[in-house]
């Protein structure tokens, strides 16, 4: 399942907020950073993987907000399938988390 425009619509969100670009995943996609840093991907209109600190991917994950990462699960990556209109904001939410980890932690290195 998929949702239709929904990388469209989260592309769109996210490079509102400061400093995030738009390129190529190297595992195909779509790619968000920071800089250098990456703060998620997406695979078309029906996944989006998100790199978390470990602890922070726990409680993701415990809380049911994501699933561990289809293909890493034992890291801090996350993956959220996009199967309803609902999980659009739900995954805009997941990169905005993930988007405010990086920049405090882009900020402590100043």
């Amino acid at each position: 399942m998929s949702v239709k425009g929904a990388q469209d619509r989260i592309t769109k969100a996210v490079t509102v907020w400061e400093g995030v670009s738009v390129k190529p995943h190297r595992f195909g996609g779509v790619e968000y950073a920071i800089g250098k840093r990456e703060i998620g991907h997406i695979h078309g209109d029906h996944l989006v993987d998100i790199p978390f600190p470990k602890k922070v991917r726990d409680k993701i994950v415990a809380a049911g907000r994501a699933q561990p990462h289809h293909i890493l699960p034992e890291t801090g990556w996350v993956s959220f399938y996009l199967r309803e209109e609902d999980d659009v904001e739900k995954a805009i939410a997941l990169l905005r988390e993930n988007f405010e980890i990086t920049m405090r932690q882009k900020s402590k290195i100043k």
